[in-house]
């Protein structure tokens, strides 16, 4: 299928696919004149631009705000630029964007007007389906319901009232098909005084079908009477057909007479519609065709007990809207000051019956400003409750758009393709009403049942109805203000403000490892961290990047990261104080906006849009890889490369949707890298390279040697210098790899006196050399003793020889065989210490004396 724009009888519809398509229209102005078209354009997931170029391809000045705006949903807008004379080439140009499933809804375009053309020099017949009635008319005119007209008709011929109708500008007229259960639909008639409502049948108009053909139904007899539902809480009939608001202080369940509110409670305002007898009085309901005007006059929507439905409608591809309009939100009296971001919600549950591709819109107007499409659903949705978050007090419009087929088509094939509401509940409403009462605040001086606002991050104790404050570290409930339950604790790692509304980070975290405390500081990165990831590609080849700001610490809490819609800027760091348009500029701890750059489809500069809050609630911050219920698994970011533990920030986002039905969430791991100094860099994981893998959780990795612990003693260790001159140097480094940052510094150097190696070895020659001369000594002494036992001991051998020649002589001198030697001889060269010492003094290792020991077995005197 080709992308273009498409005719569509009296207005031409752009593409709805992610391709550029440009509607160009050339023309030759004699004088300076201007153009001027209506168009509808609601959709933000496609760029539609009309500029101007001359016959050199260059645009003209004129055109120097090429954007056009949106419009709200059904309505038409307009858009006139001058034009000089000379050649004029007029681009109505659109460029889809596709990042999901959606469907685009297109930009309609018609009544073009061009001023400042030459007069024509010929006339045109009228096409059929219209017809001109006077000469020299401007333009031709539609035939109207049930005519026709051939070309170049000066008026429209009717049809066959009975057997044939046809559409606004037909060309023939076509037979009546017989009526089916598709032609007609049911309603509910108001309560009667007898509480009674009648179920009526009606043929959807214009009736196009017949009832005297074969196989025709009839229309179901009406008025068959039933109870009336009970009016809604908050309303009661007294008696009465009809429901009435109660009056201010009292409340009902609806079933019950309107009561005071007891004393110390106040009545909890808002609207809850559960029953539908009429449609309440803040509410409308209207339908309207962008191609016809059939169902201009009819209900959109229907009542029907118990729900309200979609009406018949005129077309298939009609907008069967309801509205709601709430002229703003605040607080209960006991919670003014004290609320956080959330001012109120509204819930609505519905489901829808379709059989082809029907879609039910939400749609949010602030101050009367713009309609913006919050949700939307697409096909059979079981039922199921949507819920809404309001953050400002301002004057608000809820609508509900339902069109069964954005094809148009002459028969009704998709009638019974329904959507039912049952029930829309909006808390603290301005001008609500109460169903219920809750408790409040008594001042000190009670005066009956008044209630007084409590200060800021007070809570309602349960015995004396007073305000007290809620404990440190704890944030108040934005449900509820009764007793000490209603303060929050904080999560891990955070505070809580002042007046105790949110919790946050300081940018100070501790944690304790293996008996060594980890101090981190992140104040340098509580500025807004920037990320922008791809390049990615839609089916159509569209090249667009995700464009990432992280707050991410700091600021007493407030939301720093802002991202852009529509603008050219996308770098917009800060928000005009008091602007309350911030339907195009959202702030969040952690937000992402899609980036289209400028060669991407022919921009001028790069544009951004479909901005989201990926993270608007602070949950802690942990070592730890979980924290409720969201989780950074171990495998989605590469191995630390030190023991250093991460540090991981977790927040939340209240917003839901269809695919995030608990809303999205976002962790930060924060890694201590000291190669990346500064602001550092953030990344995603690689398995999911738009930072989520299911479009709900999201996942950052920020490396920085500003993520390192603070410094301690443990950081860094000494080194002794040499000793010199009596002096020694003590000098103190950091351990390598340094994964530290600031914290304490490295102390100075140290000088400390000491003794130097010369003086030891001083000693050291002293001592030996008195130990030598003492060995000398010693040696000289025992070697002259030694000397002296030498010669006393000679002379006692040769003493003891001479007095043994004087005995008689042996009968033999031989040891006869088998004769025992009675003597015993012994040998000692065991070295005595004379010996030894005589040794060392003479160097004479060979000299030995010999002691020989005689031992006789005859007595000594014989």
């Amino acid at each position: 299928m080709h992308s273009s724009w498409v005719p569509c009888g009296n207005y031409i519809e752009s593409n709805r696919d992610d391709c550029t398509v440009s509607l160009i229209y050339a023309v030759h102005l004699k004088k300076s004149g201007y153009v001027f078209f209506e168009y509808q354009y609601v959709d933000n997931n496609i760029f539609f631009e009309f500029f101007i170029q001359n016959d050199q391809c260059q645009e003209m000045d004129t055109t120097a705000d090429k954007w056009v705006k949106l419009t709200d949903n059904g309505e038409w807008g307009s858009h006139s630029v001058m034009l000089k004379s000379g050649t004029n080439i007029l681009y109505w140009r659109t460029t889809g964007i596709l990042m999901g499933s959606k469907a685009i809804k297109p930009v309609l375009v018609k009544n073009i007007t061009i001023e400042g053309v030459a007069y024509t020099s010929e006339c045109f017949p009228c096409k059929p389906g219209t017809f001109s009635n006077k000469p020299g008319s401007f333009n031709c005119q539609v035939c109207p319901r049930n005519t026709y007209s051939e070309k170049g008709a000066k008026e429209c011929i009717k049809c066959a009232e009975d057997s044939q109708f046809s559409e606004e500008g037909s060309s023939e007229c076509q037979e009546r098909p017989p009526c089916t259960t598709k032609d007609y639909f049911q309603i509910h008639t108001p309560c009667d005084e007898e509480g009674k409502t009648q179920i009526m049948y009606k043929w959807i108009e214009p009736k196009i079908c017949r009832e005297d053909l074969t196989d025709a139904i009839r229309l179901p007899p009406s008025g068959e009477k039933k109870d009336c539902p009970p009016c809604n809480p908050g309303f009661y009939n007294n008696g009465s057909s009809s429901c009435h608001p109660c009056p201010p202080g009292t409340f009902s369940d609806g079933t019950k007479e309107c009561r005071p509110c007891p004393a110390g409670t106040e009545p909890a305002l808002g609207f809850e519609y559960k029953w539908w007898n009429v449609l309440p009085r803040n509410m409308k309901t209207s339908c309207f065709n962008v191609g016809n005007s059939k169902c201009d006059a009819m209900n959109g929507w229907e009542v029907a007990g118990d729900h309200i439905q979609s009406g018949a409608g005129g077309s298939d591809n009609d907008y069967l809207i309801l509205n709601l309009q709430i002229p703003g939100f605040k607080p209960p009296t006991s919670m003014t000051g004290a609320m956080g971001s959330e001012l109120g919600r509204i819930t609505f549950v519905f489901e829808t019956i379709c059989s082809a591709d029907c879609v039910l819109y939400f749609m949010v107007d602030i101050n009367s400003r713009s309609t913006n499409v919050v949700e939307s659903w697409g096909g059979t949705k079981e039922k199921q409750a949507y819920t809404h978050i309001i953050f400002k007090n301002a004057t608000f419009t809820f609508t509900w758009a339902f069109q069964r087929t954005n094809q148009g088509q002459d028969n009704r094939r998709f009638i019974n393709d329904v959507v039912k509401i049952y029930s829309v509940t909006a808390t603290n409403a301005v001008d609500g009403v109460a169903s219920s009462c809750r408790a409040c605040a008594l001042g000190s001086e009670q005066s009956g049942s008044s209630c007084v606002p409590c200060p800021p991050g007070h809570y309602i104790e349960k015995e004396t109805n007073q305000c007290k404050e809620c404990p440190p570290d704890t944030y108040l409930s934005i449900h509820q203000v009764y007793g000490k339950e209603a303060c929050v604790p904080c999560g891990p790692g955070s505070r809580s403000t002042q007046d105790h509304s949110v919790c946050y980070s300081d940018c100070f975290f501790y944690h304790e490892k293996e008996n060594q405390s980890l101090h981190y500081d992140f104040s340098n990165l509580s500025s807004v961290g920037s990320l922008m990831n791809g390049p990615s590609f839609t089916s159509k080849g569209t090249k667009y990047f995700h464009f990432f700001n992280i707050s991410l610490c700091g600021h007493e809490g407030k939301k720093m990261a802002l991202c852009t819609n529509n603008i050219t800027d996308f770098t917009v760091k800060e928000m005009l104080a008091g602007s309350d348009d911030y339907t195009n500029l959202v702030g969040a701890f952690v937000c992402q906006s899609t980036i289209i750059p400028s060669e991407s489809k022919g921009f001028r500069a790069a544009v951004s849009s479909q901005s989201i809050i990926l993270a608007d609630t602070f949950v802690g911050v942990t070592v730890e890889a979980t924290l409720q219920n969201v989780r950074v698994k171990e495998d989605m970011f590469p191995v630390p490369p030190s023991q250093i533990p991460d540090v991981h920030f977790f927040y939340k986002s209240s917003t839901t949707t269809t695919s995030c039905v608990n809303g999205r969430s976002t962790a930060v791991k924060m890694r201590c890298n000291p190669m990346k100094p500064g602001a550092g860099v953030i990344s995603v994981p690689s398995k999911c390279p738009a930072g989520t893998c299911d479009g709900c959780a999201f996942y950052f990795l920020w490396e920085s040697a500003e993520a390192c612990p603070l410094c301690t003693e443990h950081d860094f260790h000494e080194i002794e210098g040499a000793c010199k001159r009596g002096f020694q140097e003590t000098l103190y480094v950091w351990n390598e790899p340094k994964w530290c940052i600031k914290g304490i510094s490295l102390p100075e150097k140290k000088l400390s006196t000491c003794e130097t190696v010369d003086f030891w070895l001083k000693v050291g020659a002293g001592v030996g050399a008195f130990t030598a001369v003492l060995l000398v000594a010693l040696t000289c002494y025992f070697w002259k003793k030694n000397q002296k036992l030498e010669y006393k001991y000679s002379k006692l051998v040769m003493t003891t020889n001479s007095k043994e020649c004087e005995l008689p002589a042996a009968d033999s001198c031989a040891i006869m065989e088998g004769e025992d030697n009675e003597e015993e001889v012994v040998y000692s060269n065991k070295q005595s210490l004379l010996g030894k010492l005589k040794s060392l003094a003479t160097k004479e290792k060979e000299d030995r004396f010999e002691s020989v020991q005689l031992k006789s077995s005859r007595p000594p005197n014989i």
